[in-house]
This record gives C-alpha cells, structure tokens and sequence, in this order.
C-alpha cells in the first residue's frame, strides 16, 4: 500500500474516532432543566433585562457544570413551583426550598446546599423589643405565602395578625408604607434588603431559634418523587463544590458569613 493511501486512510480512522467520542460525549451530557422564583434576593431574583442573579443561580450553575449537565432556567411563581415540577415543566427546583418532612411528601431533596435561620424585621421607629408571640399580639406581621416562615408565624406567633403576599416584595412595600408593623422571613434575605435604598425604614428586631419540624433541615434541590439518582447526583455535586472551593466562592461573593451552617 502507497504512503498516501495509508495515511488518508489513518486519517480518517482518526475523524470517525473523534466523531463517535463526541457523540459519546453528547450522550452522556444531561440536559436539565432548573425551577427558580426570580423574586427571592439575594438567593434568586428576576433582573430588569431578563436576566436571573443570586446566590441560588449561581450554586445551580456550579452543580450544573460539576454535574456535566446542560441547564436551562424556568421562573415560576412560588406557589406553584412544587405542582409545575410535578407537572414536568421543569426537573429540579433551585429556589431556596427548605427540606421539610410535609414537602418530602410531594417531592424528593438532595443533601442541603445552606441554612439559615428565620427572623423578624420592624419599622425603626418601632415600639417593639421583642419577637415573642405576647409582644407581637394584635400585631400586623407579614409574610410569603406557603413558607416556612409563614408556618412558623402560624405555629410561634399564633396572637399575631398574619398577612400573606405571594412575593416578599409586597411586604416589604406595605411595611415601608406603615401597613404592616412586622415581617418574617429568612435572616439573610431581610438583612440584605435593610442595607437598600428600598430597607431603609426597618431593622432586625430579633433572629428566631428554628424549629426543626416547621424550618426544615436547610434549602435544598427539589426533584420529582422517585427521583433519587438525580436528587443524589445533586448532593454529589454539593460536596465536591464544598470541597474544591467553588462553594466558597460563590458563597463569599454574596455574604461575609458562610450561609451553609450547621
């Protein structure tokens, strides 16, 4: 055999190779697609342009690229994020959802990716000096709708007067306006907002201890019920991002403490 014909020949030996490892490759690449509110900040939020920023986004991104999965990002409102997973609109929620025994009825979680406890926020000029549930009686206290923290307001603070918004934006505006004498919700979230132009009328009036029934063991990745491959392949992808660092990063961007806890 001439030089010419065996090389022509091992090149394209060579192409079918590299064309049958990339499609290997594709194959094995996961596409997924991600469930998030896009009006939580700083953990997900809905930008002007379109675009979704935040603590959640990012991490997802993180577990995504640790995964080798293609993801996409799908808003839902809050909600009904549980019902559109079911529902196949998307195939794992990353949007702040504690992991709680009455959610672990509908869907499965990974391991956390943080935790963070709940507290409670009130005008500055507030006469209030304490979150207990005799300070807070006959007291206006908002909250998001179908949370953790409205069910702990509901079981802790049962004297208050709760009223529930489908997103913390309307609370935060009907307290800024006097509508409301306090709101509840994570520490983290209501700590970031009072360092706005938007948070400047409130402070923290106390952080609450978390009742582990109502609060959860931490935020974690929501998949579809049965879904446990996938729901362990996220918590694989917790623990190395934790490991190498990415999670520190990511985490550090964000906060001056590190959100994941206890």
């Amino acid at each position: 055999m001439r030089i010419q014909q065996r090389l022509a020949i091992a090149a394209s030996a060579a192409l079918l190779a590299l064309s049958l490892g990339t499609g290997a490759h594709a194959q094995e690449m996961m596409k997924l697609k991600i469930g998030t509110e896009g009006a939580y900040p700083p953990f997900n939020n809905l930008e002007a342009d379109g675009s979704l920023v935040g603590f959640d986004i990012d991490i997802a991104k993180a577990l995504c690229e640790e995964m080798k999965a293609d993801c996409e990002f799908v808003t839902q409102d809050w909600d009904g994020i549980i019902p559109a997973l079911q529902a196949g609109k998307f195939d794992a929620i990353i949007a702040s959802m504690s992991i709680t025994d009455e959610r672990k009825e509908k869907v499965d979680f990974s391991a956390k990716y943080y935790n963070t406890p709940p507290a409670i926020a009130v005008p500055k000029d507030s006469a209030l000096t304490e979150a207990t549930d005799a300070a807070l009686a006959g007291k206006a206290l908002g909250a998001q709708s179908s949370t953790t923290h409205s069910n702990y307001a509901e079981e802790k603070l049962p004297s208050a007067d709760l009223k529930l918004y489908p997103t913390p934006d309307e609370y935060k505006l009907d307290i800024a306006n006097g509508r409301i004498d306090a709101v509840i919700d994570d520490v983290i979230v209501l700590s970031e907002w009072l360092k706005t132009d938007d948070g400047a009328c409130c402070k923290i009036l106390d952080t609450l201890t978390p009742d582990p029934v109502i609060n959860g063991q931490g935020a974690g990745v929501a998949v579809r019920k049965g879904e446990t491959d996938l729901a362990d392949k996220f918590s694989a992808a917790i623990l190395a991002i934790r490991e190498n660092g990415k999670y520190k990063e990511i985490n550090d961007k964000y906060f001056d403490v590190d959100v994941y806890g206890d």
